[in-house]
C-alpha cells in the first residue's frame, strides 16, 4: 500500500494582506495594551508563575490532561507527585510544560534565539519522565508517525506527516523562517510558524504542546510582550474544534486565511483577557497591601507578596518566597490572614501539613 505523506509549503507563503488588516490591528492594539499595562507593575513575579502555570494546564488540556490550576498548585503544595496514578502523570506533564517555558524564557534572556537545538531541549524537558519518556525525549522522530483515531491504522489517518528524513532540513528551514524578517508582520508569521510546525510534526509526541510552546516563546523573542504572560493555550482550548480545523485546512486545501484569521482573534482575546486578569489581581493586591497595619507585623507584607506568587501552600513551601526566616513568626502570620479571611484552609482540621489557599486570586485565575 503506498501511503502519501504531506509536504508543508516553503515559508514565507505568498498571501494577500488586505483581508487580514483588521485582524492584525486588533491582535497588535490588545498585545500593546497588555504589555503597557504589564510594565508599570510593581512587582512581575506576583504574577510569573501563576500565569505559566495556567499556560501550562491549559495547553497540556487540549492533548488530553485533566488536572485543574488548582490540582497543580495543591499537589505542589503537598510536595507529592504519584506517577503511577493518571491524576499524577497529568500533573507531572502539567510541571514539565511550566519547566519547559521557564527554561525558554531563560535561554532567550540570555541571549539565545530560536533554533533547532532549543527545541529538542524544550521536548527532553516536556517529555521527563511523564508518558511520553519512551518517545525519544530531545530527538527528532526516526519513524513514520500519523494523526487518526485510536485502534485505526495509517490507512485511515486524518493526516500524515513529512517522511522522518526530512524533519532535520525542514525544522532547519523553519527555524530559519523564524528568525528572518521576511514576513510583513510578526503575529503573521507566528501564526505560519506554529502551522508549520504542527504539519511537519518532528517527534513521535510532544508535537502540540512544543509547537505551543514556541508561540509564546517567539512573541517574547520579538519583544511584542516584555513578559511571556500570554496564555494563548486558553483560547485554543475552549474552541478546539476550530483550532483543529484551521490548522488541517491548512494542510489538506492550503487555506492559509482561515487558520491566520482564527489566530488573530485568538491573540486579540486572550491578550485583553490577560490585561483584565492582571488588572484586577494588582487590584487586590493594592487593596490588601494598603491595610497590612492590621496585622501588626513587619513581615505582613512578605506573606503577601509570597501568597500571591504562590496562591496554595504550606507553611514549608510558603517559607522560601516569602524570606521569613523564624517558624513562629511564619505560622503566627498563616494564622491571622486565616483569621482575616486572606486565605482558607483546605485541609480543615488537620495537624500537620496544613494546605491553605488565597481564594480571591483562585477565584480570578479559573474564571473563564
Amino acid at each position: 500500500m503506498t501511503i502519501k505523506t504531506h509536504t508543508p509549503s516553503k515559508l514565507p507563503v505568498d498571501i494577500k494582506y488586505e483581508p487580514l488588516i483588521t485582524g492584525i490591528a486588533k491582535a497588535h492594539a490588545s498585545l500593546a495594551r497588555l504589555d503597557a499595562f504589564l510594565s508599570q507593575l510593581p512587582n512581575p513575579r506576583l504574577l510569573t508563575k501563576t500565569f505559566i502555570t495556567k499556560e501550562a494546564v491549559m495547553s497540556s488540556q487540549i492533548e488530553g490532561t485533566e488536572a485543574s490550576l488548582l490540582d497543580v498548585l495543591e499537589k505542589e503544595a503537598k510536595g507529592l507527585f504519584e506517577e503511577e496514578t493518571r491524576s499524577g502523570r497529568d500533573i507531572r506533564e502539567i510541571i514539565n510544560y511550566r519547566n519547559a517555558m521557564e527554561e525558554g524564557i531563560k535561554m532567550i534572556k540570555d541571549g539565545k534565539k530560536i533554533s533547532e537545538n532549543l527545541i529538542l531541549d524544550l521536548h527532553k524537558i516536556l517529555l521527563r519522565s511523564v508518558r511520553g519518556a519512551d518517545k525519544k525525549p530531545g530527538e527528532f522522530r526516526k519513524v513514520q508517525v500519523y494523526i487518526g483515531k485510536p485502534g485505526l491504522g495509517i490507512e485511515n489517518a486524518s493526516y500524515i506527516p513529512p517522511v522522518h528524513d526530512k524533519v532535520p532540513g525542514l525544522v532547519k528551514d523553519l527555524v530559519k523562517y523564524i528568525n528572518s524578517d521576511e514576513e510583513k508582520d510578526l503575529v503573521v508569521q507566528a501564526a505560519f510558524a506554529h502551522s508549520q510546525f504542527e504539519a511537519i510534526h518532528p517527534f513521535i509526541d510532544g508535537n502540540g504542546r512544543v509547537g505551543r510552546l514556541l508561540i509564546s516563546l517567539f512573541l517574547f523573542d520579538r519583544k511584542l510582550i516584555n513578559k511571556p504572560f500570554l496564555y494563548v493555550s486558553e483560547y485554543f482550548e475552549a474552541n478546539r474544534a476550530e483550532y483543529y480545523a484551521c490548522l488541517k485546512g491548512v494542510t489538506a486545501d492550503g487555506d492559509w486565511y482561515s487558520w491566520i484569521a482564527f489566530f488573530l482573534r485568538a491573540i486579540d482575546e486572550q491578550a485583553r483577557k490577560v490585561t483584565k486578569t492582571a488588572r484586577d489581581i494588582l487590584d487586590i493586591y493594592h487593596v490588601e497591601r494598603a491595610s497590612l497595619s492590621r496585622f501588626d507585623s513587619i513581615y505582613a507584607g512578605d506573606l503577601l507578596d509570597a501568597i500571591f506568587i504562590m496562591p496554595v501552600f504550606s507553611s514549608n513551601s510558603i517559607r522560601p518566597s516569602s524570606g521569613i526566616k523564624n517558624i513562629q513568626t511564619l505560622f503566627s502570620l498563616i494564622d491571622k490572614f486565616e483569621k482575616d479571611g486572606i486565605i482558607v484552609s483546605l485541609t480543615p482540621g488537620a495537624k500537620r501539613g496544613k494546605i491553605y489557599m488565597f481564594k480571591k486570586l483562585i477565584d480570578i485565575l479559573e474564571r473563564r
